[in-house]
């Protein structure tokens, strides 16, 4: 079975950014990878940002409720707002595809 992939998308907050600066990025990587090994999990990559998102964090999570931990954890601890999101390959898409689901439209 394949593992899920999730892309965790954060904002910095004013105290977040203030210890980026004291700690640089790459205290903030092997933090993140440590949390989400610690947790099951393996990160592919972490990046940096000036765009919509500050960090992206692509990685594999044994499951949504793991996927959802973190996300409260991540938040909780009040330097970033992060947002997980479940990612699928294009394999898992073309199976989906072939799967067909009943749905009745609404008005119909």
């Amino acid at each position: 079975m394949k593992v899920p992939r999730f892309l965790l998308t954060s904002n910095y907050t004013v105290s977040g950014l203030q210890g980026l600066i004291s700690d640089g990025g790459t205290k903030r990587v092997e933090v993140v990878q440590h949390t989400i090994e610690a947790h099951g999990g393996r990160m592919e990559s972490m990046h940096f940002s000036f765009a919509e998102h500050d960090t992206y964090v692509l990685c594999e999570l044994p499951d949504h409720k793991t996927a959802a931990a973190l996300a409260i954890a991540f938040r909780s601890a009040a330097g970033v707002e992060t947002r997980v999101t479940p990612v699928l390959t294009a394999e898992e898409i073309d199976q989906a595809t072939h799967q067909r689901a009943a749905y009745e439209p609404p008005g119909r």
